[in-house]
This record gives structure tokens, C-alpha cells and sequence, in this order.
């Protein structure tokens, strides 16, 4: 039986969207975040591992120690016909998504937690998908410009929650209060 024109299309569009490199999440077993990075870069796999620094106090010293920015999670870079490269790493428990298909991460949402991380001050924050007490505000200058987030803090400088819906995670940075532009408001909100 021969196929037709659309289903021939639709063939090459499915085949071109699977060999897409595209950015997914890895979620992968606690504490083993780096070890799997290491084994990710062994195999030549494009992986993204966003780190931020804590002082911690030990007996005699204090220790400057870089822990993942979300734990659990790992973010790569590949066609889903490569996917296996990832998930037969030890450690690896899956791709993040829905049954059907694994999340797909936005270019800008990896280069929004690359420059959060590289300027902001980055730190985990318990993810608030619509909270209630913030201001939703858009970073407008500065190596963070374009990141959207919501107000979490006002004193010396702002801190600005970062939401990365796409994995239901946040994080934290600090910017100087005249980069913040809050957004008009809601024309169809009437207001007393």
C-alpha cells in the first residue's frame, strides 16, 4: 500500500523532532549528582549541572563546599534517539516528564539558571509555583535581564524567586532594587 504526501510529512516532521537535541532533566538518586555528571562527560554527553557554594562549619575549619542547585536533578542535552547515553548511567533513575514524553527545558530557562548562577547569588528555594504574598517582577538590566520571577524579599538588595515551571523548581538571586520592573496591571482586574 502506498503512503500519501501528509502521512510522509508527518513521517519526517516525528523523525526530525526525535533527532532534535533538545534539553531534558535527569533525575537521578541523592547525592550521586556529580559522580553522574562525571560519567555524562565520559560519554560525551552535552549535561548542564548548576552548582551554588555554601560555607559549612566543621569542627576545626570551616569547608566552601558547591552543591547541586537542584538536588536530584541533572540537566542534558540530546536527541531522544540518543536518550539511552543518559539513562543507562549509574545513578540515573529517569527522564522528568509525563508518561508519554519527558520534559523539554527552553533554551532560555537553561540560560536563565546559568546566569542566576554565574551572577545572582544563586541558592535553592523551595518551589511556590503561584505564590500567594509576592509580586511577579522582570529583571530589567544587568546579566540577569529578562529572567521573570517573583518578589521574595525587599532590604539592601532584592531577592528575586526565579520559577523554572517546566520542572516545578525555583531558585533565589540577588539583585539591586532599580533592575526590578513590575509588570502593568491586569486590565480586566477591576480595581477599587
Amino acid at each position: 500500500m502506498e503512503r500519501t504526501y501528509a502521512e510522509n510529512r508527518f513521517d519526517d516532521a516525528m523523525q526530525a523532532n526525535w533527532l532534535e537535541p533538545k534539553w531534558y532533566v535527569l533525575f537521578v538518586r541523592s547525592n550521586q549528582e556529580k559522580r553522574v555528571a562525571q560519567h555524562l562527560e565520559s560519554r560525551g554527553v552535552e549535561h548542564f549541572l548548576p552548582l551554588w557554594e555554601t560555607v559549612r562549619q566543621w569542627q576545626d575549619r570551616k569547608v566552601k563546599l558547591a552543591n547541586p542547585l537542584f538536588p536530584g536533578y541533572i540537566f542534558v542535552r540530546l536527541s531522544l534517539a540518543d536518550r539511552l547515553k543518559a539513562l543507562l548511567v549509574p545513578n540515573v533513575v529517569n527522564l522528568v516528564g509525563t508518561k508519554n514524553a519527558p520534559a523539554v527545558i527552553s533554551e532560555e530557562e537553561i540560560e536563565w539558571i546559568r546566569r542566576g548562577v554565574t551572577h545572582g547569588k544563586a541558592e535553592p528555594h523551595p518551589y511556590m509555583g503561584t505564590l500567594k504574598a509576592g509580586t511577579p517582577v522582570t529583571i530589567q538590566t544587568g546579566p540577569m535581564k529578562g529572567m521573570r520571577g517573583v518578589l521574595a524579599r525587599i532590604q539592601n538588595s532584592m531577592r528575586v524567586l526565579v520559577l523554572i515551571d517546566s520542572i516545578s523548581r525555583a531558585f533565589a538571586v540577588e539583585v539591586d532594587a532599580d533592575w526590578i520592573e513590575l509588570p502593568p496591571p491586569d486590565p480586566k482586574v477591576h480595581q477599587c
